[in-house]
């Protein structure tokens, strides 16, 4: 199958890539980890995540200093990734041959667009590319807008500041502005294919967690589990604090590794609050089918 640019993966590559994936996929091989999921995903910790991460052997998932285009709110979506290197003109005009012929519509930096659907980040690696590094403004914003949903993380300056900061929803993390335009200096080297934002490797179909103290790429295989963990943490943090206050329990008692007789209690609690705690019911009747207290 012919590409337009040498880094691209195909479907089947993908598939190779990501093989603790077993769901849904997209037509391009990504990984499609549920609606549900996402928008539990939304009210994970940076902190949580990453921990959680770590846990399971995945230490370089966490990318800070960015800017935020809307600061604090919360950044969610299944990753769409470009890389872009400096340009180099005999490879750019081979690409630019084959990206007619493949029907792709435009100057390279629109491309990655193209493919965007609903519920996806348009992750962008421009080697930190502040001057002639912007390859969105507010006309391109506009659109992947539209198109996801979402915003992006560009690692990488954007233009037009303005007018991308006033898209409701666009919330994405990137690197600086500056008013110049990025095609002239680089080139696209590849969609959907392993991509470097700071220190991690993100893969397409990652899903991608931003909040104000950074970013977090989660594998797909580790999303539900971190979903479910942060549920977890959270309603213990809920539970915990109540006793204390009731002073049911000592501080050295919840601080530390639970008692048989307080996880019994914890599991009461769940049941008695089902309908009025922060995580929805249909999950925590799926918590207390795990648990054994």
């Amino acid at each position: 199958m012919e590409k337009f640019a040498p880094l691209n993966l195909s479907p089947e590559e993908i598939v190779d890539y990501t093989p603790a994936w077993s769901g849904e996929r997209f037509g391009d091989g990504r990984p499609k980890v549920a609606d549900n999921i996402l928008e539990r995903m939304r009210l994970v910790t940076i902190t949580e995540a990453w921990g959680i991460l770590r846990g399971d052997g995945f230490h370089f998932q966490y990318a800070g200093d960015f800017l935020c285009t809307h600061p604090g709110q919360v950044l969610v979506g299944r990753a769409v990734t470009a890389m872009y290197m400096p340009r180099r003109p005999d490879m750019r005009a081979l690409m630019e041959e084959k990206g007619t012929r493949l029907g792709c519509v435009g100057d390279q930096i629109s491309w990655p667009i193209d493919r965007l659907v609903p519920g996806d980040v348009y992750v962008a690696d421009v080697f930190g590319k502040i001057e002639q590094g912007a390859v969105i403004g507010d006309n391109l914003a506009t659109s992947i807008l539209r198109k996801s949903g979402n915003g992006v993380v560009h690692d990488a300056a954007i233009r037009d500041i303005d007018g991308v900061e006033e898209l409701p929803g666009f919330v994405s993390f990137f690197r600086g502005v500056h008013p110049s335009y990025a095609s002239p200096t680089i080139m696209l080297a590849g969609v959907n294919c392993p991509t470097r934002i700071g220190p991690v490797t993100v893969m397409p179909g990652d899903v991608v967690l931003g909040r104000k103290d950074g970013v977090v790429f989660v594998p797909p295989h580790l999303a539900e589990k971190v979903v479910k963990t942060s549920e977890l943490i959270r309603l213990r943090d809920q539970f915990g604090k109540q006793r204390l206050r009731e002073e049911v329990y000592t501080s050295g008692e919840i601080d530390r590794r639970w008692e048989d007789h307080i996880e019994a209690d914890f599991s009461r609690w769940l049941e008695a609050h089902i309908d009025e705690l922060s995580v929805e019911k249909a999950a925590i009747q799926e918590l207390l089918k795990e648990r054994t207290w």
